[in-house]
């Protein structure tokens, strides 16, 4: 667990929040921190399986304001073990978390395994960046055979990340993860199904 996100997160109104319900010992005294924001192959690989996330930004008057971005599995890359990039698509041209991250930088997102009940919290400071500026930066986050238009790039500076337990995480899986669960169902039933046709033209047979 990369405890350096719980440095971040326990403003002084959680650590009072912590005190006051008895759990501010466990945090202030546990063993093994690792302060490092540098991801490691585990994060990595988790990351680049996704095919959506969670992010959360804040408005200038301190609205928060949390958008699903989706893709192919792998369209948040990882570009180094403190970045990550996304192309933005145009969508419904709303602009809320452009908006937002251009008055406050920080952003936090989360990334969901839902059929291992896995995930995955990371701090980060998010920035857009013109694609016609960067190409070399377009090429690396482009998503060949995605017929969405990008409009910008974001870049992600990690600034801390951590793995929640898998309580409460409810199994769900895509077409594609059925699809691949109930493959050996299927066979297993056309076998089935073969051998009750084979046995009733044998029965018709005898019959006859």
């Amino acid at each position: 667990m990369a405890y350096r996100y719980l440095d971040l997160a326990r403003t002084p109104s959680v650590r009072a929040a912590q005190a006051a319900n008895g759990s501010a010992a466990l945090w202030e005294t546990i063993e093994g921190r690792r302060d490092s924001n540098r991801l490691t192959e585990a994060e990595i690989a988790f990351i680049g399986g996704r095919d959506s996330f969670y992010l959360a930004t804040v408005s200038e008057d301190g609205w928060p304001y949390v958008q699903h971005r989706g893709g192919p599995p792998g369209f948040l890359r990882v570009l180094d073990d403190t970045t990550l990039g996304f192309a933005d698509f145009s969508g419904n041209r709303q602009y809320i978390s452009l908006g937002n991250l251009g008055a406050k930088d920080r952003a936090s997102l989360f990334l969901m395994d839902y059929p291992h009940r896995r995930r995955l919290k990371i701090y980060a400071r998010v920035e857009a960046k013109d694609l016609a500026e960067y190409p070399e930066l377009a090429e690396k986050i482009a998503v060949p055979g995605y017929k969405g238009r990008p409009e910008r790039a974001f870049l992600v500076h990690v600034e801390a990340f951590d793995w929640n337990c898998s309580q409460h995480i409810a199994p769900r899986f895509t077409e594609a993860e059925l699809d691949t669960i109930l493959e050996p169902v299927r066979w297993r039933i056309a076998a089935l199904e073969a051998e009750n046709d084979a046995l009733r033209r044998k029965l018709a047979l005898q019959r006859a």
